[in-house]
């Protein structure tokens, strides 16, 4: 009997990346469109962010459009309406009392790791976890580049399991589990390994490369994947960070930095002083990782979310991690009307 074809609910719980921290400096907004929202992120001259709502709730205007940050305070260019970053009317144009109603819908709102994030409950409750901060000592400041496609945050975050793939879509070798899924809440990690050529040295190079993955994934928006490249000692952390932006469509950001902390790197690398050792490293992994990224585009894009998947041993723990990713949801995807696929079989990875 074939499997059933189920849709996806758009917007899983869940922390989102909406913007890096240096795109916005103080005294500055951004307009960004999620969750079927139009938001408006503005940091205050004292270095606070806040996300909000884009309209204004006096008479519509669009405050990505029509507001300006001026120190602690958004105002309206409309009709001059004052808001602080709780959401609250603490002036209007004319020196009146504001209006009670004249309130912001205000966002749960993180800065963590270089990234400005958003937390949206499928439910509307208080965010229950948080994403945790990362050692920056050393570290190069995250390289990102951002795409927008037609995909679904669980479908690309299910890539950082699915082991079948990274030899039969991106031509990894040996791909072979290091240890098997742990899951605590809506945290979930894994650790392979693979060779692969640098991505620097292009997909076509003979000389590869043996790198190992650990993946640390906080709900279905965050993605994080510490790589090391053995014999060579080079370490870096990507990350794939899949925010919805309507029913349909999702903004990509994909971001690598590089580490400059070990002594043990190939005698090669010595030379290059540390600090640029690490940008150069976030870099190269970062073009890696679009490269990587563009593969799996059309495959994002044209497949359909089936379940129960038909699995076969080599395709890694697909099934472990749908059942933790069910937590994400309000409530279970339910089944769409819709004439099964042709079953073909699923291959593990080489080696």
């Amino acid at each position: 009997m074939a499997p059933a074809t189920r849709a996806l609910p758009p917007y899983p719980s869940g922390w989102y990346v909406l913007a890096f921290s240096p795109q916005l400096s103080r005294e500055r907004l951004l307009r960004r469109a999620a969750f079927g929202r139009e938001l408006v992120l503005w940091r205050t001259a004292a270095g606070r962010v806040a996300a909000i709502d884009a309209y204004c709730p006096h008479l519509g205007a669009h405050l990505g459009h029509a507001g300006r940050v001026r120190g602690e305070q958004l105002r309206c260019g409309f009709h001059g309406f004052c808001f602080d970053a709780e959401g609250a009317c603490v002036a209007t144009g004319y020196d009146s009392k504001p209006p009670p109603a004249a309130r912001l819908a205000t966002w749960p709102v993180r800065e963590v790791n270089g990234m400005v994030l958003v937390y949206h409950g499928a439910d509307g409750a208080a965010p229950p976890w948080e994403v945790p901060p990362l050692e920056q000592r050393g570290w190069s400041r995250p390289v990102h580049r951002r795409f927008e496609l037609a995909a679904h945050p669980q479908e690309t975050t299910e890539n950082s399991v699915d082991l079948g793939h990274f030899a039969h879509v991106h031509g990894y070798d040996t791909v072979r589990m290091l240890r098997d899924v742990v899951t605590d809440g809506p945290y979930l990690s894994t650790a392979y390994a693979s060779r692969r050529p640098l991505p620097l040295l292009g997909r076509r190079a003979r000389l590869r490369f043996d790198f190992e993955f650990e993946t640390h994934i906080h709900g279905l928006g965050y993605s994080q994947v510490d790589v090391l490249v053995r014999g060579f000692d080079i370490r870096a952390r990507l990350w794939v960070l899949p925010t919805p932006i309507d029913g349909h469509r999702l903004a990509l950001h994909l971001a690598a930095s590089g580490d400059g902390n070990g002594d043990d790197v190939h005698r090669l690398l010595r030379w290059i002083p540390r600090r640029l050792r690490a940008v150069a490293v976030g870099y190269g992994l970062l073009i890696g990782l679009v490269a990587d990224a563009r593969q799996d585009f059309a495959i994002w894009e044209h497949k359909r979310y089936v379940h129960p998947p038909a699995l076969a041993q080599g395709d890694g723990p697909i099934g472990r991690y749908r059942a933790w990713a069910a937590q994400f949801y309000g409530e279970p995807p339910a089944a769409i009307d819709a004439p099964p696929l042709p079953l073909r079989a699923t291959h593990g990875a080489v080696g």
